[in-house]
Protein backbone atom coordinates (compact mmCIF):
# COMPACT_ATOMS: atom_id res chain seq x y z
CA UNK A 1 0.00 0.00 0.00
CA UNK A 2 1.10 3.55 -0.84
CA UNK A 3 2.09 5.65 2.25
CA UNK A 4 -0.64 7.78 1.12
CA UNK A 5 -3.60 5.77 0.98
CA UNK A 6 -2.24 2.89 3.88
CA UNK A 7 -2.60 5.72 6.55
CA UNK A 8 -5.75 6.45 5.18
CA UNK A 9 -9.40 8.76 -0.35
CA UNK A 10 -21.89 20.09 -6.24
CA UNK A 11 -24.13 22.59 -6.71
CA UNK A 12 -26.76 24.00 -8.65
CA UNK A 13 -27.22 27.52 -10.51
CA UNK A 14 -30.27 29.03 -8.66
CA UNK A 15 -32.78 31.78 -10.46
CA UNK A 16 -34.21 32.56 -6.65
CA UNK A 17 -33.44 36.09 -5.74
CA UNK A 18 -30.95 36.60 -2.91
CA UNK A 19 -34.12 37.62 -0.22
CA UNK A 20 -36.15 33.82 -0.74
CA UNK A 21 -32.14 32.01 -1.05
CA UNK A 22 -31.54 33.50 2.26
CA UNK A 23 -34.11 32.18 3.95
CA UNK A 24 -34.90 29.06 1.51
CA UNK A 25 -34.22 26.19 3.71
CA UNK A 26 -33.51 22.53 1.76
CA UNK A 27 -33.25 19.50 3.07
CA UNK A 28 -29.80 17.13 3.07
CA UNK A 29 -26.72 18.47 1.12
CA UNK A 30 -28.96 21.45 -0.40
CA UNK A 31 -28.99 22.58 3.91
CA UNK A 32 -25.39 23.60 3.64
CA UNK A 33 -26.15 26.64 1.54
CA UNK A 34 -26.61 29.68 3.38
CA UNK A 35 -26.14 32.59 0.97
CA UNK A 36 -27.14 33.86 -2.11
CA UNK A 37 -24.14 33.05 -4.16
CA UNK A 38 -25.63 34.93 -7.35
CA UNK A 39 -25.83 38.18 -5.84
CA UNK A 40 -22.73 38.26 -3.40
CA UNK A 41 -20.47 35.53 -5.08
CA UNK A 42 -19.95 33.77 -1.79
CA UNK A 43 -21.49 30.38 -0.66
CA UNK A 44 -21.40 28.89 2.58
CA UNK A 45 -20.90 24.90 2.51
CA UNK A 46 -19.55 22.26 4.93
CA UNK A 47 -16.55 21.13 4.74
CA UNK A 48 -16.86 17.50 6.64
CA UNK A 49 -18.86 19.24 9.44
CA UNK A 50 -17.31 22.77 9.54
CA UNK A 51 -19.61 25.29 7.78
CA UNK A 52 -17.53 27.47 5.61
CA UNK A 53 -16.98 30.01 3.03
CA UNK A 54 -16.18 29.84 -0.10
CA UNK A 55 -15.86 32.20 -3.60
CA UNK A 56 -15.74 30.42 -6.54
CA UNK A 57 -12.01 28.30 -6.87
CA UNK A 58 -10.04 29.44 -10.18
CA UNK A 59 -6.91 28.11 -9.62
CA UNK A 60 -8.10 24.56 -8.44
CA UNK A 61 -4.98 21.94 -7.64
CA UNK A 62 -6.71 18.42 -7.37
CA UNK A 63 -5.08 15.43 -5.28
CA UNK A 64 -5.01 12.08 -6.91
CA UNK A 65 -7.23 10.56 -9.62
CA UNK A 66 -10.19 11.18 -7.33
CA UNK A 67 -10.82 14.64 -6.52
CA UNK A 68 -9.59 15.74 -10.31
CA UNK A 69 -12.07 13.12 -11.71
CA UNK A 70 -14.77 14.57 -9.85
CA UNK A 71 -13.89 18.06 -10.47
CA UNK A 72 -13.40 17.07 -14.21
CA UNK A 73 -17.27 15.13 -14.19
CA UNK A 74 -18.55 18.54 -12.97
CA UNK A 75 -17.41 19.75 -16.26
CA UNK A 76 -14.94 22.56 -14.31
CA UNK A 77 -11.34 22.30 -16.13
CA UNK A 78 -11.25 25.73 -16.11
CA UNK A 79 -11.37 26.10 -13.23
CA UNK A 80 -8.43 23.84 -12.82
CA UNK A 81 -4.74 25.20 -12.30
CA UNK A 82 -3.17 21.48 -12.10
CA UNK A 83 -2.97 17.89 -10.11
CA UNK A 84 -0.98 15.94 -8.01
CA UNK A 85 -0.33 12.23 -8.79
CA UNK A 86 1.79 10.28 -6.46
CA UNK A 87 3.09 6.88 -7.58
CA UNK A 88 -0.49 4.76 -6.55
CA UNK A 89 -2.17 6.47 -9.34
CA UNK A 90 -2.64 4.60 -12.38
CA UNK A 91 -1.53 6.29 -16.12
CA UNK A 92 -3.78 9.83 -16.02
CA UNK A 93 -3.99 9.07 -20.10
CA UNK A 94 -6.55 5.58 -18.42
CA UNK A 95 -8.92 8.42 -16.62
CA UNK A 96 -12.41 9.07 -19.13
CA UNK A 97 -11.23 11.94 -18.46
CA UNK A 98 -8.19 11.79 -19.96
CA UNK A 99 -8.79 15.03 -22.83
CA UNK A 100 -9.08 17.46 -19.72
CA UNK A 101 -6.04 15.90 -17.48
CA UNK A 102 -4.30 17.34 -21.22
CA UNK A 103 -4.89 20.37 -20.67
CA UNK A 104 -4.17 21.28 -16.89
CA UNK A 105 -0.96 20.78 -15.01
CA UNK A 106 0.96 18.07 -13.26
CA UNK A 107 2.42 19.21 -10.46
CA UNK A 108 4.30 16.42 -8.89
CA UNK A 109 4.15 12.79 -8.72
CA UNK A 110 4.91 13.16 -4.96
CA UNK A 111 2.69 13.62 -2.02
CA UNK A 112 0.74 16.71 -1.70
CA UNK A 113 2.40 19.38 0.82
CA UNK A 114 2.06 23.13 0.86
CA UNK A 115 4.71 24.45 -0.87
CA UNK A 116 3.32 22.82 -4.33
CA UNK A 117 -0.16 24.47 -3.29
CA UNK A 118 2.00 27.98 -2.86
CA UNK A 119 4.06 27.92 -5.93
CA UNK A 120 0.85 27.12 -8.09
CA UNK A 121 -0.89 30.26 -6.68
CA UNK A 122 -4.32 27.89 -6.00
CA UNK A 123 -6.70 29.45 -4.59
CA UNK A 124 -8.34 26.26 -4.06
CA UNK A 125 -7.13 22.74 -2.73
CA UNK A 126 -9.03 19.39 -3.17
CA UNK A 127 -7.67 16.34 -1.10
CA UNK A 128 -8.89 13.91 1.61
CA UNK A 129 -8.36 13.63 5.09
CA UNK A 130 -4.96 11.71 6.59
CA UNK A 131 -4.25 11.72 2.53
CA UNK A 132 -3.52 14.55 1.00
CA UNK A 133 -3.82 16.72 3.86
CA UNK A 134 -1.89 15.70 7.09
CA UNK A 135 -0.74 17.12 9.97
CA UNK A 136 2.75 15.27 9.63
CA UNK A 137 3.26 17.05 6.00
CA UNK A 138 2.22 20.70 7.24
CA UNK A 139 -0.74 20.66 4.61
CA UNK A 140 -3.77 21.00 6.75
CA UNK A 141 -7.10 22.97 6.02
CA UNK A 142 -6.75 24.64 8.85
CA UNK A 143 -2.99 26.09 8.30
CA UNK A 144 -4.47 26.77 4.20
CA UNK A 145 -7.15 28.49 5.69
CA UNK A 146 -4.40 31.28 7.37
CA UNK A 147 -2.97 31.17 3.76
CA UNK A 148 -6.01 32.06 2.46
CA UNK A 149 -6.38 29.11 0.14
CA UNK A 150 -9.53 27.66 0.57
CA UNK A 151 -9.94 23.65 0.73
CA UNK A 152 -12.60 20.89 0.72
CA UNK A 153 -12.41 17.33 1.96
CA UNK A 154 -13.72 13.89 0.68
CA UNK A 155 -16.63 13.35 2.65
CA UNK A 156 -15.98 10.12 2.54
CA UNK A 157 -12.54 10.87 4.64
CA UNK A 158 -14.43 13.07 7.12
CA UNK A 159 -14.99 10.21 9.32
CA UNK A 160 -12.11 11.11 11.38
CA UNK A 161 -11.42 14.57 11.11
CA UNK A 162 -10.86 16.24 14.37
CA UNK A 163 -12.99 18.71 15.55
CA UNK A 164 -15.91 18.71 12.50
CA UNK A 165 -16.17 14.66 11.98
CA UNK A 166 -18.89 14.03 9.85
CA UNK A 167 -19.84 10.03 8.65
CA UNK A 168 -21.52 8.81 5.34
CA UNK A 169 -21.95 5.35 3.36
CA UNK A 170 -19.20 5.37 0.95
CA UNK A 171 -21.77 6.10 -2.02
CA UNK A 172 -23.56 8.93 -0.54
CA UNK A 173 -20.08 11.15 0.78
CA UNK A 174 -19.08 10.71 -3.18
CA UNK A 175 -23.03 12.38 -4.05
CA UNK A 176 -22.30 14.76 -0.91
CA UNK A 177 -19.34 15.75 -2.87
CA UNK A 178 -20.27 16.53 -5.91
CA UNK A 179 -23.11 18.54 -4.59
CA UNK A 180 -21.24 20.72 -2.20
CA UNK A 181 -18.73 21.24 -5.40
CA UNK A 182 -21.66 21.72 -7.47
CA UNK A 183 -22.84 24.99 -5.21
CA UNK A 184 -18.53 26.13 -4.28
CA UNK A 185 -18.00 26.33 -8.39
CA UNK A 186 -21.62 27.31 -8.57
CA UNK A 187 -22.34 24.52 -11.48
CA UNK A 188 -25.28 23.36 -9.67
CA UNK A 189 -27.87 22.04 -12.24
CA UNK A 190 -24.78 19.84 -13.93
CA UNK A 191 -23.98 17.84 -10.51
CA UNK A 192 -27.35 17.43 -9.98
CA UNK A 193 -27.86 15.39 -13.50
CA UNK A 194 -24.11 13.61 -12.79
CA UNK A 195 -25.66 12.66 -9.46
CA UNK A 196 -28.52 11.18 -10.94
CA UNK A 197 -26.65 9.52 -13.34
CA UNK A 198 -24.98 7.31 -10.90
CA UNK A 199 -27.56 7.34 -8.49
CA UNK A 200 -29.26 5.48 -12.08
CA UNK A 201 -26.39 3.38 -12.48
CA UNK A 202 -26.00 2.18 -8.92
CA UNK A 203 -29.54 1.29 -8.95
CA UNK A 204 -29.71 -1.00 -12.09
CA UNK A 205 -27.13 -3.01 -10.26
CA UNK A 206 -29.23 -3.39 -7.44
CA UNK A 207 -32.09 -4.60 -9.96
CA UNK A 208 -30.03 -7.54 -10.87
CA UNK A 209 -27.95 -8.62 -7.74
CA UNK A 210 -27.61 -12.47 -7.15
CA UNK A 211 -30.83 -12.97 -4.62
CA UNK A 212 -29.72 -15.28 -0.64
CA UNK A 213 -27.34 -14.95 0.90
CA UNK A 214 -24.22 -13.00 0.28
CA UNK A 215 -21.14 -13.99 -1.21
CA UNK A 216 -18.18 -13.12 1.33
CA UNK A 217 -15.38 -10.87 0.02
CA UNK A 218 -12.51 -10.45 1.19
CA UNK A 219 -10.37 -7.19 -0.01
CA UNK A 220 -6.87 -7.69 -0.38
CA UNK A 221 -4.91 -3.64 -0.35
CA UNK A 222 -1.59 -5.03 0.73
CA UNK A 223 0.52 -6.65 3.24
CA UNK A 224 2.21 -9.63 4.05
CA UNK A 225 2.92 -10.10 8.07
CA UNK A 226 -0.41 -8.27 8.14
CA UNK A 227 -3.19 -7.15 5.70
CA UNK A 228 -4.23 -4.19 5.04
CA UNK A 229 -8.35 -3.84 3.80
CA UNK A 230 -11.24 -2.20 3.70
CA UNK A 231 -13.62 -1.42 6.67
CA UNK A 232 -17.06 0.15 5.80
CA UNK A 233 -16.01 3.26 5.64
CA UNK A 234 -15.00 3.15 1.89
CA UNK A 235 -16.05 2.55 -1.22
CA UNK A 236 -15.15 -0.64 -2.24
CA UNK A 237 -17.68 -1.92 0.99
CA UNK A 238 -20.80 -0.27 -0.76
CA UNK A 239 -19.52 -2.03 -4.35
CA UNK A 240 -19.52 -5.39 -2.77
CA UNK A 241 -22.58 -4.82 -1.10
CA UNK A 242 -24.59 -3.91 -3.65
CA UNK A 243 -23.69 -6.16 -6.18
CA UNK A 244 -24.77 -8.76 -4.16
CA UNK A 245 -21.67 -9.59 -2.31
CA UNK A 246 -20.74 -9.33 1.71
CA UNK A 247 -17.59 -7.51 2.86
CA UNK A 248 -15.87 -9.75 4.95
CA UNK A 249 -14.69 -6.91 7.60
CA UNK A 250 -17.78 -4.90 7.00
CA UNK A 251 -18.42 -4.82 10.89
CA UNK A 252 -14.91 -2.73 11.17
CA UNK A 253 -16.42 0.84 11.26
CA UNK A 254 -12.61 2.41 9.93
CA UNK A 255 -11.63 3.02 6.22
CA UNK A 256 -8.46 1.53 5.00
CA UNK A 257 -7.55 -0.87 8.04
CA UNK A 258 -5.20 -3.70 9.27
CA UNK A 259 -6.61 -6.95 10.52
CA UNK A 260 -4.34 -10.05 10.74
CA UNK A 261 -4.51 -13.59 8.82
CA UNK A 262 -6.23 -15.43 11.48
CA UNK A 263 -9.54 -13.05 10.65
CA UNK A 264 -9.46 -13.44 7.05
CA UNK A 265 -8.94 -17.39 7.36
CA UNK A 266 -12.00 -17.41 9.56
CA UNK A 267 -14.12 -15.26 7.18
CA UNK A 268 -13.62 -17.50 4.40
CA UNK A 269 -14.40 -15.65 1.56
CA UNK A 270 -15.45 -17.08 -1.72
CA UNK A 271 -14.12 -14.20 -3.50
CA UNK A 272 -10.58 -11.92 -3.30
CA UNK A 273 -10.96 -8.26 -4.95
CA UNK A 274 -7.55 -7.42 -5.27
CA UNK A 275 -7.04 -3.54 -5.27
CA UNK A 276 -4.75 -2.97 -7.92
CA UNK A 277 -2.50 0.28 -8.18
CA UNK A 278 0.94 1.29 -9.89
CA UNK A 279 3.45 0.74 -7.16
CA UNK A 280 2.48 -2.51 -6.48
CA UNK A 281 0.49 -4.34 -9.24
CA UNK A 282 -2.54 -7.00 -8.59
CA UNK A 283 -0.34 -10.11 -9.83
CA UNK A 284 2.51 -9.99 -7.10
CA UNK A 285 -0.53 -9.72 -5.19
CA UNK A 286 -2.10 -12.97 -6.69
CA UNK A 287 1.01 -14.84 -6.29
CA UNK A 288 1.93 -13.91 -2.80
CA UNK A 289 -2.08 -15.44 -2.11
CA UNK A 290 -1.43 -17.88 -3.67
CA UNK A 291 1.55 -19.70 -2.30
CA UNK A 292 1.53 -18.21 1.56
CA UNK A 293 0.57 -20.46 4.09
CA UNK A 294 -1.81 -18.38 5.60
CA UNK A 295 -4.28 -17.73 2.17
CA UNK A 296 -3.11 -20.37 -0.25
CA UNK A 297 -6.27 -22.56 1.65
CA UNK A 298 -8.81 -19.79 1.31
CA UNK A 299 -12.05 -21.02 -0.88
CA UNK A 300 -11.24 -17.57 -3.05
CA UNK A 301 -7.72 -18.91 -3.87
CA UNK A 302 -8.42 -22.46 -4.08
CA UNK A 303 -11.05 -21.53 -6.73
CA UNK A 304 -8.74 -18.88 -8.64
CA UNK A 305 -11.62 -16.59 -7.32
CA UNK A 306 -9.53 -13.03 -7.54
CA UNK A 307 -11.06 -10.05 -8.97
CA UNK A 308 -8.98 -6.60 -9.80
CA UNK A 309 -10.30 -3.45 -8.95
CA UNK A 310 -8.70 -0.69 -9.99
CA UNK A 311 -7.28 2.04 -7.59
CA UNK A 312 -9.18 5.16 -8.72
CA UNK A 313 -12.33 2.81 -8.93
CA UNK A 314 -11.37 2.23 -4.77
CA UNK A 315 -11.11 5.38 -3.92
CA UNK A 316 -14.21 8.45 -3.58
CA UNK A 317 -14.21 9.45 -6.92
CA UNK A 318 -17.07 9.05 -9.78
CA UNK A 319 -15.33 6.07 -11.58
CA UNK A 320 -16.50 3.66 -8.26
CA UNK A 321 -19.64 3.34 -10.51
CA UNK A 322 -17.27 1.62 -13.37
CA UNK A 323 -15.92 -1.17 -10.31
CA UNK A 324 -19.46 -1.56 -9.11
CA UNK A 325 -20.89 -2.70 -12.54
CA UNK A 326 -17.41 -4.54 -13.14
CA UNK A 327 -17.25 -6.50 -10.16
CA UNK A 328 -21.38 -7.03 -10.59
CA UNK A 329 -20.58 -8.47 -13.33
CA UNK A 330 -18.19 -10.83 -12.31
CA UNK A 331 -19.71 -12.02 -9.59
CA UNK A 332 -23.09 -12.87 -12.37
CA UNK A 333 -20.77 -14.63 -13.99
CA UNK A 334 -18.89 -16.14 -10.88
CA UNK A 335 -19.61 -20.25 -10.81
CA UNK A 336 -20.12 -21.35 -7.01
Amino acid sequence: MSMTRSLRPVRRNTALGSALAATLLLSGCGADVETDAKESGKVTVKRCGEPVEYTVPKRAVAYEGGSADKLFSLGLVDHVHGYVMPPANPPVTESPWASDYAKVKMLSDDLLNKEIVVEAKSDFVLAGWKSGFKDERGITPEILDKLGIQSFMHSESCFNYPKYPEKHTPFEALYTDLDRLGKIFQVEKKAEEVIGGLKKRVEAVKAKAPKGDPIPVFLYDSGTDQPFTAGNQVPPNDIIKTAGGKNVFDGLDQRWTQVNWEAVAKSEPEVIMILDYGDLPAQKKIDFLKTSPHTKGLPAVKKNNFFILDYNEGISGPRNMDGLEKFAKYLGELKR
